[in-house]
């Protein structure tokens, strides 16, 4: 069943019947925001130090329950809700390696294993950036470019002060998902359905045009340079939890394959990195924009959902 955008309460607002509904989105928004952090680079220990403490499996197992549960309670196809089932086995791997390895490891060896696995500098085997996908010129790339730039200004996406990563990142690109996850709970107990419409459409498009394209590829190919350990296992909870998304949002995105992958053809103007603010603020989403031919699409966008995606960052 495909997500629906139209509450059952033509008032707008919640009753005790639609909170599986709220808990589904917020669920989702949950690991949207896990993935996020983990494909960050850890430029601090406090993700270190999540992992270490088990919290990243404990939030991940908490999800699965919350997700299990909502899906249940909507009576969503039975076919969506069996690809939790890999999600959930994945998370367990995640477990079982922390609890064999992780205690050994320093703060400076995760650094190093997510240079190994992502890094664009040292090698360009699996970067995390979709212009690399599918964009064989430099006009093609500033489009795509572009295009994510005008979703995030669409949904009043402040500019961040310090600069860390593009926007087109994969960590960046699903904090926008956990963001607009978030929003939808909030949409769903306190806006009509017109206002949680247009952010459910985001959701699909995004996922249609955007991750769910080159994500998977992405990470198939991070998954096999890893070969192990905790980044091994993300890459594979990544395609396992956008495979049960599009299935869900009922979306089928056209999927890159190795071939349209272009390494080290995309030079970004300078000053053309993004900041992914969802580990330090926690549900507000901070992206630094200020990509050449992104800024002018940007402008032209509507306001109206910046207004509401402020509302929800505040719920």
């Amino acid at each position: 069943m495909a997500i629906q955008a139209v509450s059952s309460n033509p008032t707008g607002k919640m009753g005790l019947a639609d909170a599986p509904v709220v808990e589904l989105a917020l669920s989702r928004s949950k690991f949207y925001l896990l993935l996020s952090w983990g494909f960050l680079f850890p430029e601090e220990d406090e993700f270190y130090n999540y992992l270490q403490d088990g919290e990243f499996v404990e939030d991940g197992f908490a999800a699965v329950e919350s997700l299990e549960k909502s899906l249940d309670a909507t009576k969503t196809d039975p076919a969506v809700r069996e690809l939790v089932v890999p999600i959930r086995r994945l998370i367990e791997k995640i477990g079982e390696w922390e609890e064999q390895n992780f205690k050994t490891w320093e703060f400076s060896d995760l650094q190093d294993e997510h240079r190994r696995v992502f890094s664009n500098v040292i090698s360009l085997d699996a970067p995390p950036y979709e212009t690399l996908f599918g964009n064989e010129h430099v006009f093609q790339q500033s489009h795509t470019m572009g295009d994510i730039a005008g979703y995030y200004k669409a949904f009043g996406l402040e500019l961040a002060e310090v600069v860390h990563e593009r926007l087109d990142h994969l960590s960046v690109e699903f904090e926008f998902l956990h963001f607009l996850t978030y929003k939808e709970s909030y949409a769903l107990c306190h806006d009509g359905d017109a206002k949680l419409q247009i952010v459910t459409d985001a959701e699909k498009k995004f996922v249609r045009d955007h991750v769910g394209r080159w994500a998977p590829l992405f990470a198939d190919m991070a998954s096999k340079k890893a070969q192990r350990g905790f980044f091994h296992y993300l890459c594979e909870l990544c395609k396992a939890y956008l495979k049960f998304e599009c299935a869900y949002l009922g979306v089928k995105p056209q999927p890159y394959k190795e071939t349209d992958y272009k390494p080290a053809t995309f030079n970004p103007p300078e000053g053309a990195t993004f900041e992914c603010g969802a580990q330090d603020l926690g549900n507000e989403l901070s992206v630094l924009l200020d990509e050449v031919g992104g800024r002018s699409q940007m402008e032209s966008t509507g306001s109206e959902g910046g207004e509401d995606s402020q509302k929800a960052g505040h719920a």
